[in-house]
């Protein structure tokens, strides 16, 4: 639907959110404006088949280091 591919399962993906959805079942969550981790999604080589959807998320220090957690330059149109 937004034209990506091939978005699960080589790294986590940073994302801009701050971790803490809540609770309950969500459409695109956006999260709070401030607090002390961000969000990783998606998945990794080095986690379960489980975790390598998009729906996948985990909370992780901003200033933390991985080699599972990448980032994706995407080109708005």
């Amino acid at each position: 639907g937004w034209g990506l591919y091939d978005m699960h399962g080589n790294v986590y993906d940073w994302c801009a959110d701050w971790w803490d959805y809540g609770s309950g079942p969500q459409t695109d969550p956006t999260g709070p404006s401030s607090g002390s981790s961000r969000v990783l999604r998606g998945g990794s080589w080095n986690f379960n088949a489980k975790f390598c959807r998009s729906a996948a998320r985990l909370a992780n220090d901003p200033t933390g280091r991985n080699y599972h957690v990448g980032f994706r330059l995407v080109l708005g149109r």
